[in-house]
């Protein structure tokens, strides 16, 4: 047997065996090849990769740092023992979000204020005043005055939308503490739809959590995507957990503002449960035709609650408030108004897989 018929040399077109160098020459370039191929210049660098992320951040925090502001609170401390009136300083960080001066920060960072100063990115210091507080959501909207003719404008941040936020997604904290240039922290959002309780003792619900660290100073500041679109107010950090730092959205936050620059104050009506948005599966929306692919789950029910008493369980699905869809607890915040307090109003809920229609009577929330 030749070694054609054994298979150890191809035959040419003609018939012929090739020759020995040719096969070695054609067995080293594709080693050669192969090599080529998993070299890691082909592959994608660690350096382009971290490039990225920092032009992303970087990117970021040029669109919003000239929004952030400073705020330095004064606020009355009780007497001295001559009887003059004594003042406590505080403070924290703020972000405009319209081209007047309107400002989004914390409501324990100006409540109770006696007198408001702000600084600007720029180094301008300008009076302000309290537009109204919540110290239920703990938001707050201050005024500044308006720059003068000859003075620069006022940097308005844009505002996202925190129902698009995913678990994963890097997010950016900035603050402007103590008069310094604004601090950066950037993480990812590690966690959506906490409950967080406020100095007030209300629950706050539907919390961004995110393990970008918080410094000292930064309550109030904005929480952004690479976009750099704000999609939270950086509220709290837990001290013993370290990294561990938490945002209220700012779909919530546009509502707050919106109720207080209109009222000055947030007059609410509530049904006493505590809830998290969710998605709902997607056959359970076709079946029923459900406008909006989430809801707000009821994590627990207060006692001798109004939800309570319209039967509202544990794990149910609010889906519609009086005919109106609910995507989430923002939604459900924002159709609990004081126009229905004491009015009976229909509540669509999912119960497992069945839909259910029952009655609430909201009361007014103290």
């Amino acid at each position: 047997m030749n070694l054609e018929e054994a298979g150890s040399v191809p035959a040419t077109t003609s018939g012929e065996p090739k020759p020995l160098h040719l096969i070695s020459e054609r067995s080293r370039w594709t080693e050669q090849d192969h090599e080529d191929a998993i070299s890691p210049q082909t592959a994608p660098s660690d350096t382009s990769l971290l490039d990225a992320y920092s032009h992303a951040v970087t990117g970021a925090v040029e669109r919003v740092s000239p929004s952030v502001v400073n705020i330095e609170v004064h606020q009355a401390a009780g007497r001295t023992r001559s009887g003059e009136p004594r003042e406590r300083r505080g403070g924290g960080s703020g972000f405009i979000f319209t081209p007047d001066g309107l400002i989004l920060t914390n409501s324990h960072v100006v409540h109770d204020a006696k007198r408001i100063e702000v600084t600007l990115a720029d180094g301008r210091h300008m009076p302000a005043t309290a537009i109204g507080d919540d110290p239920a959501s703990d938001l707050a909207v201050i005024r500044v005055e308006e720059p003068r003719v000859s003075e620069p404008g006022l940097a308005a941040a844009a505002l996202g939308d925190s129902q698009r936020l995913r678990v994963g997604q890097v997010v950016i904290a900035i603050g402007a503490p103590y008069g310094f240039q604004s601090t950066v922290t950037a993480g990812v959002v590690s966690a959506l739809g906490r409950s967080l309780r406020s100095y007030s003792g209300r629950s706050i619900d539907d919390v961004i959590q995110t393990d970008a660290s918080l410094n000292p100073g930064n309550s109030g500041g904005p929480l952004v995507d690479s976009s750099g679109r704000v999609v939270g107010v950086n509220t709290a950090m837990i001290l013993p957990a370290q990294g561990i730092c938490f945002a209220i959205g700012v779909n919530t936050a546009k509502f707050v503002a919106s109720r207080l620059l209109r009222d000055g104050r947030i007059r609410r009506s509530y049904i006493g449960v505590s809830a998290q948005t969710v998605p709902v599966h997607r056959r359970v929306v076709r079946f029923y035709d459900l406008p909006k692919e989430s809801g707000a789950m009821v994590l627990s029910v207060e006692e001798n609650s109004p939800a309570k008493r319209a039967g509202l369980r544990d794990g149910d699905v609010i889906v519609a408030l009086e005919g109106k869809p609910v995507a989430g607890v923002d939604d459900l915040h924002r159709l609990l108004t004081d126009v229905r307090v004491g009015v009976s109003c229909p509540l669509t809920v999912l119960r497992w897989t069945e839909k259910l229609e029952l009655r609430v009577v909201p009361e007014e929330a103290k």
